[in-house]
């Protein structure tokens, strides 16, 4: 397998790269950057064959079969289906895109190419959270409510690296869309009733600092989501899953019961990294010529969710 990074030196881009780097018979022969001296220079320092400044120019290439795209937020659609459109399999970090009409055009291409096209929905990956799934599958747990906190300190336009971005994130489309789809997952359940509420909009940045959403599905399960970006503290998502039998707290890749005891996830997954778990699935989807965990029509009932949540703001 044959795979192209785009946006490779970017916080994420790096995280797949090490990923990547875990994984047998898969070799990243193409990295892509806006900036041709430093992704010339990045590929150099990581021994890959190709760097590009623009992913039309790593898409012309034969020797690349799958792209990741770990681009900014409001390219990734259009990349996405330009991916598919070169007969490129395609992985596109979260969202797939910032809008439900973005969303529905990324399904139609996949569905048009019958390529695998799948998003970036790390949450279903992480061991903490496959060790819930897995117990409400058997029968074990019964999902009543999730509370979760998704908390950054970042009044400025600066990545996960601290460094300035080129691009605005977003409380809704990004960091929301991680539980809105975890929870319907989890539950297995689409959400029937949902709302949002935000905060004042950031004077330079035009883009919510707090926000707080509300979800319930048809069977009963609540799910609570606060977000920041306005905490002054240890920044990232906490969620705290309260069952029929039992409370727990996933914190990324690893869970703690109600009284913050460690559960041993060791025999959930072949690693406890949630982007190297979520790159096998992606790479065993193209090999076994089946539909991946977290395809974009998978993903695209978080998408509507969200576009309900966004018009509820108005």
């Amino acid at each position: 397998m044959r795979v192209c990074v785009a946006g490779a030196y970017g916080a994420f881009g790096m995280k797949h790269l090490d990923a990547i780097a875990n994984i047998d018979d898969v070799q990243v022969t193409s990295v892509m950057g806006p900036t041709k001296e430093k992704i010339e220079a990045f590929a150099a320092e990581r021994g890959i064959g190709h760097a590009g400044a623009t992913l039309e120019e790593c898409l012309e290439r034969d020797d690349v079969d799958a792209v990741i795209l770990a681009t900014p937020t409001q390219m990734h659609a259009d990349q996405a289906v330009a991916c598919m459109e070169a007969g490129k399999h395609v992985l596109v970090e979260i969202p797939m895109a910032d809008s439900l009409a973005d969303s529905q055009r990324v399904v139609a291409k996949q569905k048009e190419t019958g390529l695998v096209a799948m998003a970036g929905q790390v949450r279903r990956f992480n061991p903490s959270h496959q060790w819930i799934h897995n117990k409400v599958k058997a029968g074990e747990l019964k999902i009543q409510q999730m509370d979760v906190q998704t908390y950054f300190f970042r009044r400025t336009n600066t990545n996960a690296k601290g460094e300035p971005r080129s691009w605005t994130d977003h409380l809704l489309w990004h960091h929301a869309c991680h539980t809105v789809d975890l929870f319907q997952y989890q539950t297995g359940e689409t959400v029937s009733e949902s709302f949002g509420l935000q905060g004042p909009m950031h004077p330079d940045l035009d883009i919510a600092m707090d926000m707080s959403i509300g979800m319930k599905t048809p069977n009963g399960a609540i799910c609570t989501l606060s977000l920041s970006f306005n905490n002054d503290g240890p920044f990232g998502t906490f969620f705290r899953y309260i069952c029929d039998n039992g409370t727990y707290l996933a914190r990324y890749d690893d869970l703690f019961d109600g009284y913050d005891k460690p559960i041993d996830l060791s025999d959930v997954a072949v690693s406890n990294n949630g982007i190297e778990l979520i790159d096998r699935e992606f790479f065993s989807a193209i090999k076994e010529g089946r539909e991946p965990n977290a395809s974009v029509a998978q993903v695209l009932p978080a998408m509507e969710t969200l576009d309900t949540i966004e018009r509820s703001f108005r």
